[in-house]
């Protein structure tokens, strides 16, 4: 897939699922149930141990059959690290200029991260394919994104942190283009007691509530138009 296929993958199914495990193990067994569960959107974040091979064993393993992205990226040089062992997405929960300019020069999909709307701006005018709004949740949640889509409906966010089933819906009514979602779905303690499938329940879950809001935003939009007389 090239740089806009992979956009609208990941904008079509609306759920970027943080994989963050103590062990590679973990981490694979994650992905499996991500998997299972009907989402082909995959961040590995560094935090993992061996995070660039397991990126590289996977992106390999999976080819057109997912989206693998790196998170946690926190330089340029770990950006190419991951780039070149096939990711295809970059994801950082900061704001480092370096990193979009290295994700441009191999059109990959950046996602820097930003709080403040000066940062939201100053990502999206380096270049930021979309902005990753972190920590989403303590920064007031839905109602964040609400606010910050106002005076810049131009920019696509992914809000990340405090998103859950009980809240993923709110923020896609927000106007969050798609959702990071951590520890909520990819619950490591279910893994290390061997309850994977219940990681592949919490993925057909999310993509359910992401339906649903979409649908109820459509609506709600095209309710707005025919008031408008459009």
């Amino acid at each position: 897939m090239n740089k806009s296929e992979i956009m609208q993958h990941i904008a079509e199914i609306g759920v970027i699922p943080v994989v963050r495990a103590e062990s590679a193990d973990i981490a694979l067994r994650a992905i499996d149930a991500i998997r299972a569960g009907g989402i082909s959107v995959l961040e590995i974040t560094m935090t993992v141990p061996g995070a660039i091979r397991i990126i590289e064993e996977v992106a390999q393993k999976l080819g057109s059959k997912a989206v693998v992205g790196a998170g946690t990226v926190l330089d340029e040089v770990t950006a190419r690290q991951c780039i070149l062992a096939g990711a295809q997405f970059i994801v950082s929960p900061a704001l480092n200029l370096d990193t979009i300019s290295c994700c441009h020069r191999y059109g990959i999909v950046v996602i820097p991260g930003a709080m403040t709307p000066t940062e939201v701006v100053t990502a999206s005018s380096a270049g930021a394919d979309w902005v990753k709004v972190f920590p989403a949740g303590a920064l007031g949640g839905p109602s964040y994104i609400k606010a910050l889509k106002a005076p810049l409906p131009h920019i696509q966010l992914v809000p990340t942190g405090g998103v859950s089933l009980k809240t993923a819906a709110d923020f896609i009514l927000a106007g969050a283009i798609a959702l990071g979602v951590g520890t909520d779905l990819v619950d490591t303690k279910a893994l290390r007691d061997g309850e994977d499938r219940l990681i592949t329940q919490r993925a057909r879950q999310f993509v359910e509530v992401v339906k649903e809001a979409r649908s109820e935003l459509k609506g709600a939009r095209a309710a707005t138009s025919v008031g408008d007389g459009r």
